[in-house]
């Protein structure tokens, strides 16, 4: 009978772990962790850089199919942050954003855009206990606002100027973006 030598054994162990990242609830979890580890506050776009938005029709649901129309929100601060309940980093940054909403929620336009399910969304909102205002769009996403990765945040100002163009987890929480949102609130 042969007996495995040490690097078969950790070879073994390597592949074990990798699968259990890679395929099981707990590597979901792991890699949330590692978001909200590595995550950082939002950066600005430099001036000279900023794009306004291409357009203000943009026409969406909320979690009770009722009507959404992005084109109210113009003059305003808005946040967008289109994510998933399969996006680690999107499920990392949530708490973050809960806790920044919680303070601007009345000041600044918050939207949090899926496509996902929406029992599942329901589902996972009650589950980590998060109020937000989740949309689902119901018309083409105005180009300037479109991206391939999640979670993709954007913060646009009172003239219709993106600030933030944010992929990845980040820090919604922290005082830079809090002093950012009040020097746009403030303008």
């Amino acid at each position: 009978m042969m007996v495995p030598n040490k690097k078969w054994i950790i070879n073994g162990v390597f592949i074990l772990a990798v699968l259990v990242l890679l395929f099981t609830p707990l590597g979901f979890k792991v890699k949330v962790f590692a978001s909200q580890l590595l995550s950082t506050s939002a950066a600005m776009v430099k001036e000279g850089v900023q794009v306004p938005l291409d357009s203000y029709q943009w026409k969406l649901t909320d979690l009770e199919n009722r009507s959404f129309d992005f084109e109210d929100q113009k003059g305003k601060v808005i946040l967008v942050n289109f994510w998933a309940t399969w996006c680690p980093p999107c499920v990392a940054e949530m708490p973050s954003m809960q806790d920044l909403y919680n303070d601007y929620g009345d000041k600044v336009t918050f939207m949090f855009v899926t496509s996902d399910d929406r029992q599942k969304v329901v589902n996972f909102l009650k589950r980590k206990n998060l109020d937000l205002p989740v949309y689902y769009p119901a018309s083409e996403t105005p180009k300037t606002l479109r991206s391939k990765l999640l979670p993709t945040t954007y913060i646009i100002d009172k003239e219709g100027k993106i600030v933030v163009a944010e992929t990845g987890a980040a820090d919604w929480n922290s005082s830079k973006t809090r002093a950012l949102i009040d020097g746009l609130l403030s303008k």
